[in-house]
């Protein structure tokens, strides 16, 4: 309940100082790890995130978490991070920023004879996603996907 308690109060008070400097707030965690508490900040914008970035909003939050004492007292440690490119691609926020993107989606049932689809992310539903796979319009049910990522290439 305490884990859960310091989440809900770092959404609801501090997402909004992340937001106004022009960061997406990609998630936020609160757990332990090892021996110690830790409060994660995921931030994303378009054209990536950098370690000046991160500094920023690190030093826009310490002051807000010293007077707002989240965790009444205990300590913590305070984590801003970018998601990373091989985030899995899952909510409508998620989707939304990957549109147009090239994305790899892992299949439970094939698709066009293919377990993989690799193609531009190009729209979603509540119940599926349009990907463009070689020039060739696809649609696939949300709940056939097992994962979908970026592509990568190396």
């Amino acid at each position: 309940m305490y884990y859960q308690t310091v989440l809900e109060k770092a959404e609801s008070l501090l997402r909004p100082i992340v937001e106004e400097l022009g960061y997406e707030v990609v998630e936020i965690t609160f757990a332990k790890v090892g021996s110690d508490d830790h409060l994660t900040f995921f931030i994303h914008k378009k054209g990536g995130i950098t370690l000046a970035d991160c500094e920023r909003v690190n030093d826009a939050l310490d002051e807000p978490l010293e007077r707002l004492d989240i965790t009444e007292g205990r300590a913590y440690t305070l984590n801003v991070s970018s998601p990373g490119l091989d985030r899995p691609i899952v909510t409508d926020r998620d989707i939304e920023r990957n549109l147009d993107t090239e994305v790899d989606a892992f299949l439970l049932q094939p698709v066009q004879k293919k377990q993989t689809l690799t193609g531009v992310l190009k729209g979603y539903d509540a119940e599926s996603v349009r990907i463009v796979v070689k020039g060739k319009p696809t649609t696939v049910a949300r709940s056939n996907i097992k994962k979908m990522l970026p592509h990568i290439k190396f």
